[in-house]
């Protein structure tokens, strides 16, 4: 990591000196304002630190011992087991290990079934004995709780692998999915894009079936060792689960008489599908399970280790790996710079950097070589749609997002960049194909169109999490926000996006948090969305708002919500106050007109009071997601960005679509007209037009 690129000590600096007093007309409390200032200058200064040489910022997205633990199995099936590798993963997993013997999969949360089973057998591979008192709490826990036979599935594929369960007792998933068409119900593009990668080589791995000598035995795992699958009735025929139930029935009858010439042309049709998609990095997705399967699929059908496609499959497993000052090492599911990047550049902006600073300029240049220019999966649905988004990692072309793509746009029209023309044609394109990607309820999901069949999470495959893409608050909020940033705050597209919106909240006031926990972030990413869109603060669904966030307020002034608000009522809009939580809060807050209320001046004087003297936060609590409760995600930066953007807003002022320097640079007649002129073409995998207003 490098200071800033002028040789600055990355101090806030006169720019926001010179737009330090609030645009609000409450005053600000002195002694608040003070510690605010203070606090964002710090702030900026660790946050400019942090940037790496090439413009970007990356913290780590830590998740849970499953990823370790997973990555030591690869190496266990595949044979390339490393000394030094395995002693490091065991070093991590037995330090997450909790008191119980069990592993979590969030700070604080209880612990869980699968990834204790998955983290005791990485100890075993990592040398430890069944009778050493971690493990022996971890064996008798999971026998306590049914043992293997009720664990989910994808562990029990992996135990299949080394012949501790059975495959004839694992859902079938056949490998001539791939050829089902794209209008099929169940087709690979019904599930989401996380789900698709992952399910296309596990088709191969299923047909397959294969069994690698185990090292030791996994008797003490079992409920019951004479029976560690006992029967369970099948659910109603008339039902959806006893239905999908009794199909899988009948693909376990197929796979014993599936014709061989069918078979191999699927998984040969699967695996160019899988080659296809192996990104410039060598991974797939950017993210770690499709990887790990790609890779023993493609094993099993020949590929040699030594094979290109392999060997930078596995070499780029191998840049997951964060290894800690203990030595320890711990795996990332997915790595974050894009979503990163966007993110810090909106703080730093808000804090008062200026928009010509260099830390910025470098951040949008690194971003503008980031979009993504030409057609991935998303294409499928939007045929006729021209590409122009951006990913949430380092190479993911397959996969941009709508999410990274709206923040993007968002932090370039934060930055002076010397190269005008460059900076407005990539946010224009990245505006129409974002405008495309709307779903016909008029919302957004985060990587697909349309994406809302009922079917796919109804397999009894399909127990490891959410496997379809539909819209989500959190992400429409932004796009709505972006949109209204392009002064296209009155375009019909956006207005569907706002009544979505508005029906979605909740009777509390509050709104679901797909991507964020929970209902703190669902309700901090609408409310500066609408305002910004033209809602007025006196809205009633604004009003609603500011009432529930500040009835939830902890006793300390920060904001917290616990992952199990995702399951349990209890825990909605509560839990352990977490700066990022806190941010969240008060950005709608503020943007709700706000300032100057016992409940904001709480906020940011905890904020201020939490900070670390070198400007950074704390914060162990998980308050990002994968799949809500199922995978719980860490962002190491969360805790950075946010506070300072919250901050930066308290000292500064909002910012408002008017306001942003590149649009202050362009002529007004000339800030959308692009946009309304080259309508994006919406047909629909079928080529039907879109029935969609303003299509």
């Amino acid at each position: 990591m490098t200071a800033t690129t002028d040789g600055s000590t990355g101090a806030v600096g006169p720019h926001a000196a010179a737009a330090s007093e609030p645009s609000d007309t409450t005053p600000v409390t002195h002694d608040i304002g003070e510690a605010a200032r203070r606090a964002t200058a710090r702030s900026v200064e660790h946050l400019l630190g942090r940037q790496d040489a090439q413009g970007w910022w990356k913290g780590d997205l830590e998740t849970n011992v499953t990823m370790d633990a997973e990555d030591l199995l690869l190496r266990q099936f595949l044979g390339v087991q490393d000394e030094r590798i395995t002693e490091a993963a065991g070093r991590f997993i037995r330090g997450e290990q909790r008191a119980d013997g069990t592993w979590a999969t969030f700070h604080g949360g209880p612990g869980e079934l699968s990834t204790t089973i998955e983290g005791y057998v990485a100890l075993r591979l990592a040398g430890d004995r069944p009778d050493d008192p971690h493990m022996a709490r971890a064996a008798a826990w999971i026998r306590e709780h049914g043992g293997i036979a009720e664990s989910r599935v994808f562990t029990r594929i992996w135990l299949a692998l080394f012949g501790w369960w059975k495959w004839d007792d694992l859902p079938e998933v056949p490998p001539e999915l791939i050829f089902l068409p794209k209008w099929f119900p169940l087709n690979i593009y019904s599930f989401g894009c996380w789900a698709r990668q992952t399910i296309v080589p596990l088709t191969i791995v299923s047909a397959l079936r294969p069994v690698r000598p185990a090292p030791f035995a996994l008797d003490e795992l079992h409920a019951d060792v004479s029976r560690p699958n006992p029967a369970k009735p099948l659910a109603s025929a008339t039902s959806w689960d006893g239905i999908f139930q009794r199909v899988d029935k009948a693909l376990h009858l197929y796979h014993k008489v599936a014709p061989r010439v069918v078979r191999r042309t699927a998984m040969n049709a699967a695996a160019r599908w899988i080659v296809e998609r192996q990104e410039n990095d060598g991974c797939w997705g950017g993210i770690q399970p499709p990887a790990v399967y790609s890779v023993i699929a493609l094993h099993l059908l020949g590929y040699d280790l030594r094979h290109p496609v392999m060997r930078a499959g596995l070499e780029s497993l191998d840049r997951f790996a964060v290894w800690r000052e203990d030595g320890s090492r711990m795996i990332e599911a997915c790595q974050s710079p894009v979503w990163d990047t966007c993110l810090a550049t909106i703080a730093l902006a808000d804090a008062g950097l200026s928009p010509d600073h260099p830390a910025l300029v470098k951040a949008a240049g690194w971003m503008l070589d980031e979009q993504i220019v030409r057609p991935g999966d998303w294409a499928v649905r939007r045929p006729g749609l021209a590409p122009g988004g951006w990913a949430f990692e380092f190479h993911n072309d397959n996969y941009p997002d709508i999410d990274d793509t709206a923040e993007v746009i968002l932090a370039l029209r934060r930055v002076s960049h010397p190269d005008t023309a460059r900076l407005d044609t990539a946010v224009e394109r990245g505006a129409r194909w974002t405008l495309g990607m709307q779903s016909r309820n008029g919302a957004w999901g985060a990587f697909d169109a349309d994406n809302v069949s009922p079917f796919p999470n109804r397999l009894p495959f399909c127990d490891f999490g959410e496997v379809i893409d539909p819209p989500s608050a959190d992400v429409t909020a932004h796009v709505v926000e972006m949109l209204a940033y392009e002064g296209l705050a009155h375009h019909p597209d956006t207005r569907r996006g706002i009544e979505w919106l508005l029906t979605e909240q909740e009777a509390d006031g509050s709104w679901f948090g797909r991507w964020g926990v929970n209902y703190v972030y669902g309700t901090g990413s609408a409310v500066p969305a609408l305002v910004a869109a033209g809602i007025p603060a006196g809205h009633p669904a604004i009003r609603r708002a500011v009432g529930w966030l500040e009835s939830v307020q902890n006793d300390d002034g920060g904001w917290g919500e616990d992952l199990r608000s995702y399951r349990e009522e209890k825990w909605i809009g509560h839990g352990s106050s977490t700066p990022s939580q806190t941010a969240w809060a008060l950005l709608a807050l503020l943007a709700a007109g706000r300032r100057g209320t016992p409940a904001v001046e709480r906020g940011v004087a905890w904020l201020a009071a939490a900070q670390r003297e070198d400007g950074s936060w704390d914060e162990p609590h998980f308050t990002g997601t994968g799949f809500p409760w199922d995978f719980s995600i860490n962002y190491h930066l969360y805790r950075q960005v946010f506070p300072l953007t919250a901050l930066g807003r308290y000292v500064n002022g909002e910012p408002r679509p008017d306001r942003t320097p590149a649009r202050a640079e362009r002529p007004a007649d000339s800030r959308t007209r692009s946009v309304r002129e080259r309508r994006p073409d919406t047909r629909t995998a079928d080529g039907r037009a879109d029935s969609r207003k303003g299509a």
